[in-house]
């Protein structure tokens, strides 16, 4: 690109000599400008209100108007009856009787003092209601053969119209070769028959656009029949005329209009009519009309003008006549004239009006409405097309007209010409700032009017510097434009315009912005219809733009605000799109735009969907007992089609249900389809992809299978004996659809199993059947046949069952036990032998209950237990014993009627165990180097206790050496470890112990004092030794009262009750019994210390306030009580298993 140097350059005149670029500035005088005109012809229709003639301008000083009707002044103010719109020359006519005086052509004239420009020409029709003369006719005879035309006539009026021909009886005349109507609306025959004779022959004439129809008055038409003994003879037959056109002609039609040629012939034979283009075939939009007779070609061109033929032929002979098409057009700009020229005085104005037609149109001038003639001036030149005025002057200014005409009509121009000299005058703002992003093109604007031309000079104000350089352009319209901008560009500019007139300057300043840019453009994404899409765009902008920056979302290059708004949303850059649907689908554009610049980013949403149902199932292959389906794929909403499910429905079993028939892979398109007999058949196929299924396809046609034998028999037999003398037969019915014809029965064949050789046989249709009076449990052999009136079905399995079971005989022999340990037990026994099972084997049942304790020889009531062993198995394992018990067992076999009788009892006793662990264990009277250990003996000894292991070891920051203690005394519950070291805590574990050995421990915490506070505590435990004994004395009375007015009250009560009882530790700690325990069953052990230690050992982390001390001290009694178990020390209880505790030693 050229570089600009200083960039002075002249603005060019040309600039102002186009018709929508010359701009004049409010002060500034103007021609006047025709801006709204009425043009053409109106039709004062009935139904209209009034007749509007539009004429509006724009000028300085502002234009006035009148208007001329016929070429004669038209004074609107004359006439009260019209409605005149005082701001224009517009005015109404109203649609009244009188409004036939309006009928005329009208011309617009707006005028101020610089000139006067016209609108076109308008033409008000006022249409006269058609009729059709009153006229009296005579009948028309001819003789039969003869040609003979029934004219028409039709009155003239607005067009379109349409003319028929009809009866009285609005019965249509028929048309044919022979007889037809014409262009022209006469009816024409070729030639006549008797049949013609009629006395209604009406035409009609319809005006659609004034709502009217007209008949003219009927014609009667008689044919006389001919002489001949034939029905036409042979001196009345004669060769083809023509009727229409008479004579040859040329027809002139305008371009982009119809054309018809009309070929209308007489002659005996009818006449055939055929069309020809000369030298060339008929044009592509030609059509043959009127049986023949009318061609037309629609919308016509240059190239439908030329020569055509009609020829009309018979036996006779044929005759032709021939068609000239001259193809003619409007007038048309060639070159339009410019609408407004600025010129300065003294220079040569050239107004050129250049128009093409055919015919050529004349060019006639005017000059303010009137003929350029009527101005004699010596510095006019008028050439062909062109005005030429020289040297112009001031009162050279004036509106010259230009108008085209031929006989397909006219064009007009109005071309304004301003003569004048004037200053330049900067239209642009002052002080306009621009901005513009890094590497884009800014173009600032320098506007100017002026006369003559002035000259543009643009420079660097701030900071100042060369323009120069590729990069900078000024435009013709004096704007400077600067490309691929750089940073150093921002700052000021001054542009000046000077002509011999004057001199302007204005300043302006550019700013760079930076870009506008999608940082996370939205991306593609496939979702399920139904669901929700969101897409996000997000953006960075320049801060000083953030506030005009604007989102927008576009769908396949349409506003989704816009166009659609339902079912989206938009916020921040997000645009979500609710329950979506598969209009959904398509590519969706981010734009995000400022004043400066934007931004794009396009994502496309994919709408999966289950698939449309298939479409066009047609049956093939057609065969007694199969056919193939086919079917076309419709549409799979963009999620593959994995599957096709087949489904048939019969109207005969399940009518309307629906129901498999098999599955294909969604690349098969058909399928062979294994049918039943005797069944009709329809079929559905339904597609299936990821998303799920289509709805069923339309059925396809119903095909019926011819009947045949059943094609299997029934399965799943079941041989039963619910009683012991009969057998009970089921099976699993044939399916309806499986019946293959009418008349479906079963064969039921049974006999003993080697004993008899013949079948005993029952027909039935059900599907059950009851053999009475059998042995009991002996073996038959089964088969069953399906049947139906065309057949058997094939040879049917042979199933072996047995007859009713009845309760076993005998008992196992021979029951042995080994004691294996104190709580499991082996039993074996005999296995019964299998006549006298008499039944299916079920298995054997032991039962087993204790019968006393060794400890106390007390009887225990019979509580019986059972185990069960499945299957022919002569020995079992019998867990859970309790130890050191006496124990009965027994074992008795079982089939499915029931258990058998129980062998004889068998008894045993179980040795002795381990205890159980002690349910409590307390430490207290924490001295300096001893500590009192009481606990509960154990609930379950299961054997004899022989005493107590006790074991202890420090535990501070380590744990110490592990020391026992020997308890050999059973009923011992408390012990003081002595010569222990003072300020230690200890963890002691204390296990019961019988002669098989000892049982798991329990744990307890606790720690020695100081020597200081070892004497402190001796003294506080004698204060309160006697304040605690008092306490337990009275509590102990009121648990006496407490159960002596209970027991009053509601006699002896529950152990259960008893027990959820709160019970009073130290209470209960006198003894072992207390005078309210009562029991439901005196051989039942009451558990009233368990319910003790265990509510002490469920809370033991908490303190009894009733026995809360002040002083921490506490002191065990030399009687045993448990006066210790209520001191304030915090002790920790925990029962260790499972190697927890240390190794305990007998």
């Amino acid at each position: 690109m050229r570089g600009l140097g200083s960039l002075i350059v002249g603005l060019l005149l040309a600039f102002f000599s186009t018709a929508f670029g010359l701009y004049f500035p409010p002060h500034v005088e103007q021609l006047p400008t025709i801006t709204a005109q009425t043009s053409g012809s109106l039709i004062a229709l009935p139904y209209d209100e009034n007749f509007l003639f539009k004429c509006e301008a724009k000028g300085n000083p502002r234009p006035t108007y009148r208007w001329t009707k016929d070429g004669m002044d038209f004074d609107l103010h004359k006439d009260s009856h019209l409605i005149i719109e005082e701001s224009s020359g517009t005015f109404l006519i109203p649609n009244t009787k009188e409004k036939t005086k309006y009928q005329g052509k009208y011309r617009c004239y707006a005028s101020n003092k610089l000139g006067t420009a016209i609108s076109e020409e308008s033409e008000l029709i006022v249409p006269m209601v058609p009729k059709f003369p009153k006229e009296k006719t005579e009948p028309v005879v001819v003789t039969e053969g003869d040609s003979v035309v029934l004219e028409c006539n039709p009155p003239q009026g607005i067009p379109p119209w349409q003319l028929y021909w009809m009866t009285n009886d609005l019965r249509h005349i028929e048309q044919n070769e022979r007889v037809s109507m014409g262009l022209n609306g006469n009816l024409y025959f070729s030639n006549t028959l008797v049949s013609d004779s009629r006395d209604d022959y009406c035409c009609f004439a319809s005006f659609s656009r004034i709502r009217t129809i007209v008949q003219k008055p009927r014609l009667v038409l008689r044919v006389k029949p001919s002489q001949g003994d034939d029905d036409i003879t042979s001196d009345q037959k004669r060769k083809p005329s023509i009727l229409v056109p008479s004579s040859h002609s040329t027809t002139y039609i305008k371009k982009g209009e119809e054309l018809e040629l009309e070929c209308i012939t007489e002659g005996l034979p009818t006449p055939a009519v055929e069309w020809i283009k000369m030298l060339e075939n008929l044009p592509t939009r030609t059509q043959i009309k009127n049986y023949g007779k009318l061609l037309t070609i629609s919308n016509i061109t240059d190239q439908v003008e030329g020569k055509y033929m009609c020829k009309a032929k018979n036996d006779l002979g044929e005759a032709e006549h021939h068609f000239q098409v001259v193809v003619e057009e409007p007038p048309s700009w060639q070159e339009e004239p410019v609408k407004s020229q600025l010129a300065e005085i003294g220079s040569d104005i050239h107004i050129k009006c250049s128009a093409r037609g055919k015919p050529q149109p004349t060019i006639t001038w005017k000059r303010n409405g009137q003929p350029l003639d009527d101005f004699p001036s010596t510095n006019y030149k008028v050439l062909d097309d062109r005005i030429i005025i020289l040297r112009a002057e001031q009162r050279d200014t004036a509106v010259y007209q230009c108008e085209a005409s031929n006989r397909h009509g006219t064009l007009l121009v109005n071309a304004n010409v301003l003569v004048m000299n004037h200053p330049p005058l900067i239209l642009t703002r002052n002080y306009l700032e621009y901005a513009t992003m890094l590497g884009k093109s800014v173009i600032m604007d320098c506007r100017v009017f002026s006369s003559p031309p002035a000259t543009i000079n643009w420079r660097r104000e701030d900071p100042e510097g060369s323009l120069d350089g590729e990069r900078y352009s000024l435009l013709k319209n004096g704007s400077l434009q600067i490309h691929k901008v750089e940073m150093e560009d921002m700052g000021q500019y001054k542009c000046l315009a000077n002509n011999s007139e004057g001199t302007m300057s204005l300043t302006t300043e550019l700013f760079i912005k930076d870009s506008t840019r999608i940082v996370e453009p939205p991306q593609d994404m496939k979702v399920k219809r139904g669901s929700m899409a969101e897409l996000e765009c997000q953006v960075e902008c320049d801060p000083t733009l953030r506030r005009e920056l604007e989102i927008l979302w576009m769908k396949d290059g349409m506003n989704i605000l816009s166009n659609f708004s339902e079912g989206y949303f938009t916020d921040d850059g997000i645009l979500q799109i609710v329950n979506v649907s598969h209009s959904d689908q398509g590519n969706y554009t981010c734009v995000v735009r400022t004043s400066l610049d934007q931004d794009t980013a396009s994502a496309y949403i994919t709408v999966l969907d289950v698939p449309d149902p298939p479409v066009q199932l047609t049956l093939s292959e057609l065969k007694d007992r199969s056919v193939r389906l086919q079917w076309v794929a419709a549409s799979d909403h963009n999620s593959p089609i994995t599957e096709f499910i087949i489904q048939y429905e019969e109207n005969h079993w399940e009518p309307e249900k629906w129901k498999e028939i098999i599955r294909v892979a969604g690349s098969q398109f058909s399928a062979p389809l294994t049918l039943y007999g005797h069944i009709n058949y329809q079929f559905r196929v339904i597609a299936v992809n990821a998303i799920g299924r289509s709805h069923p396809s339309m059925p396809s046609k119903r095909y019926k299978t011819p009947p045949c034998a059943p094609d299997r028999n029934p399965e799943n037999i079941k041989i039963e004996g619910h009683l012991p003398h009969q057998m009970d037969i089921s099976w699993e019915p044939l399916l309806p659809v499986e019946h293959n014809g009418p008349g479906l029965e079963y064969k039921l064949s049974y006999r003993l199993l080697g004993v008899e050789d013949s079948w005993k046989e029952q027909m039935m249709k059900r599907h059950s059947f009851v053999v009475r009076d059998t042995q009991t449990f002996v073996p038959y052999v089964v088969k069953i046949q399906a049947f139906n009136s065309h057949g058997w079905a094939p040879e049917p399995r042979v199933v072996t069952g047995y007859s009713g079971e009845d309760l076993p005989l005998a008992a196992p022999e021979d029951v042995s036990v080994e004691v294996l340990n104190s709580t499991l037990l082996r039993v074996s026994w005999s296995p019964v032998p299998q006549t006298a099972l008499r039944g299916h084997l079920g298995g054997y049942t032991v039962h087993w209950w204790q019968t006393q304790s060794l400890l106390n020889s007390k009887r225990i009531p019979s509580e019986r237990q059972s185990l069960t062993i499945p299957g022919n198995r002569s020995h079992t394992m019998v867990p859970g014993l309790k130890p050191f018990s006496e124990y009965s067992l027994t074992v008795n076999i079982f089939n499915r009627r029931g258990n058998g009788p129980s062998s004889s009892p068998v008894s045993f006793t179980t040795p002795q165990g381990v205890p159980e662990q002690p349910p409590i264990l307390r430490a207290t009277n924490f001295q300096k180097d001893s500590i009192t250990l009481v606990w509960a003996p154990p609930h379950e000894t299961n054997g004899f206790l022989m005493g107590y292991l006790l074991q202890y070891q420090t535990v501070n920051e380590t744990r110490g050496e592990l020391k026992s203690v020997n308890i050999n005394a059973p009923d011992t519950t408390q012990w003081v470890l002595r010569d222990l070291q003072d300020d230690n805590w200890y963890k002691f574990y204390l296990s019961a112990c019988t002669q098989v050995g000892c049982g798991s421990a329990i744990s307890e915490e606790g720690g020695t004092v100081s020597e200081a506070l070892s004497s402190k505590q001796l003294v506080a435990s004698q204060e309160w030794f006697v304040a605690i004994m008092c306490a337990v004395a009275l509590l102990t009375l009121l648990v006496l009262i407490g159960c002596f007015v209970l027991k009053n009250k509601f006699g002896k009560y529950a152990v259960k009750e008893k027990e959820e009882t709160p019970a009073d530790p130290e209470a209960q700690a006198m003894g072992e019994e207390s005078p309210c325990e009562y029991s439901d069953n005196d051989e039942k052990p009451l558990k009233s210390s368990q319910q003790l230690f265990t509510d002490i050992k469920e809370d033991d982390s908490s303190e009894d306030s009733s026995t809360m001390s002040e002083d921490d001290g506490s002191e065990f009694d030399e009687d045993g009580s448990f006066i210790g178990e209520y001191s304030g020390f915090r002790r920790r209880v925990s029962t260790e298993v499972n190697g927890h505790p240390p190794p305990v030693t007998s």
